[in-house]
């Protein structure tokens, strides 16, 4: 049977409407994100740094778009549990991952990983970046200042202890360059998070961190722990009673800890687009600069492939310390 040409004409407007009305759900739900609550994997516990970031950050991006966003907690494996989760979520744009500078040491120090930081998530942005601050439990070790410490440490080898938030994370390879750079011994013990750490800290179980100034910052203000040194070429906002590293007699010991944000592989551009637009104006907010201030971190601005080259130039950074110090599991 032969179909004319204002048949063929008719079938064809048919299955242009029909395509556009296939693809308008999808499309709508790109331009109108987020129409749901969205869900934050924090890979740490609760107390920590990266939570202490992702709390008033998500709370403001909830009040400013209207929506919930979630912070669920998914603590272990100096991270790890929490990022392998958070790769295998579905790519929509209600599932974003809020890891740290700890998932560009993972691959140097875990011979394998379920998820890869740069082949598994989109790079949104970096959220804060805080120098590493030598905190000590003062009735622990009868120290006032960095000198003092390091004098005890050699009197005292192998007897003085230091809390991280696991293996292979940032606080973990701070202790390990500080021992390196420093000539000394300091038994390392892994914790699941920088919370748990902190805790133990101050209840008086470990004698010292190398920690995030970011989840530090209350207990020093408070009086909880004392801090030594920030491992930064400047003092901290916030914290200018707090002496750098160089002044205090270490003038190459540098460590930042950094927070970023990602979405799984796959979601959508228009999605990612929108978080990205939505995470700067909430970082450039007058509320979140001033919580960055008191916890004694910067407001970065880098974003998308900016924000990936530099993860890419920090995995390779502390691939060369690792081998330097020698760090491993333990």
């Amino acid at each position: 049977m032969t179909t004319s040409p204002s048949r063929r004409l008719a079938l064809r407007a048919a299955l242009l409407c029909t395509a556009a009305l296939g693809a308008s759900p999808w499309a709508a739900a790109q331009s109108t994100w987020p129409s749901k609550p969205v869900t934050i994997v924090v890979p740490f516990p609760a107390g920590g740094g990266t939570d202490a970031f992702a709390r008033p950050l998500f709370a403001v991006m909830g009040k400013n778009l209207g929506k919930q966003f979630v912070i669920d907690n998914k603590g272990g494996a100096g991270g790890n549990v929490g990022a392998t989760i958070a790769a295998k979520a579905a790519p929509d744009g209600y599932t974003l991952f809020m890891g740290a500078v700890h998932h560009t040491i993972a691959p140097s120090m875990y011979p394998k990983l379920d998820y890869n930081l740069e082949a598994d998530f989109i790079p949104v942005g970096l959220i804060s970046s805080v120098p590493q601050v030598i905190v000590i439990n003062a009735q622990r070790l009868p120290v006032t200042d960095l000198k003092g410490l390091l004098e005890y440490v050699r009197k005292n080898p192998g007897k003085v202890n230091y809390g991280s938030a696991g293996n292979g994370t940032s606080h973990h390879l701070a202790g390990e360059l500080f021992k390196l750079q420093t000539q000394t011994f300091i038994t390392h013990i892994p914790y699941r998070g920088a919370g748990p750490a902190l805790q133990d800290l101050i209840a008086g179980q470990v004698d010292m961190m190398f920690d995030g100034l970011g989840s530090s910052a209350t207990h020093i203000k408070s009086g909880r722990i004392k801090a030594l040194a920030v491992a930064s070429p400047k003092r901290a906002p916030g914290f200018a009673e707090v002496p750098t590293s160089a002044e205090a007699g270490l003038p190459t010991y540098q460590v930042a800890t950094w927070y970023g944000l990602w979405a799984p592989k796959g979601t959508p551009k228009e999605v990612v687009d929108r978080v990205r637009a939505e995470l700067g104006k909430a970082l450039n907010s007058e509320e979140i600069v001033k919580t960055w201030n008191g916890l004694g971190a910067e407001t970065p601005d880098l974003y998308g492939d900016a924000f990936g080259k530099f993860v890419s130039s920090e995995t390779k950074r502390w691939a060369e310390v690792v081998k330097g110090s020698g760090a491993k599991l333990e």
